[in-house]
């Protein structure tokens, strides 16, 4: 399982950074979403965007317990999407132990918090 959740982040990773960069080198990010933003299915889509990286926030924020870490957290999520998002995933699949369990990976420290059986 967290060779599996390393390489889909570092694919995500690779695929962003490619794709950003070869966007980049054609034309820069602020006359594209002039050109772009008349569009509507544009900015549906980039709504639609940054409400999954608000909601992969939320879910960071809650994890990390820390306002000064959920500050720089939403920074560079807003900032990079995606490649935020995989950057914090890669980082706690490095802390993580397979044999604590998934449930570890997704509360963090807020073990306690898992109902009883």
């Amino acid at each position: 399982m967290k060779i599996l959740l390393t390489a889909v982040c570092l694919a995500v990773l690779a695929l962003m950074l490619c794709l950003s960069i070869a966007a980049s080198l054609q034309q820069d990010i602020i006359s594209a979403n002039r050109q772009l933003w008349l569009d509507p299915w544009y900015r549906v889509l980039l709504a639609d965007a940054y409400c999954g990286f608000l909601f992969f926030w939320l879910w960071v924020a809650w994890r990390e317990q820390s306002g000064l870490w959920g500050a720089f957290w939403f920074l560079l999520i807003m900032g990079l999407g995606n490649l935020g998002a995989a950057l914090y995933l890669l980082l706690q699949l490095r802390r993580w132990q397979p044999a604590d369990g998934v449930a570890r990976l997704l509360l963090g420290n807020r073990r306690g918090t898992l109902p009883r059986r």
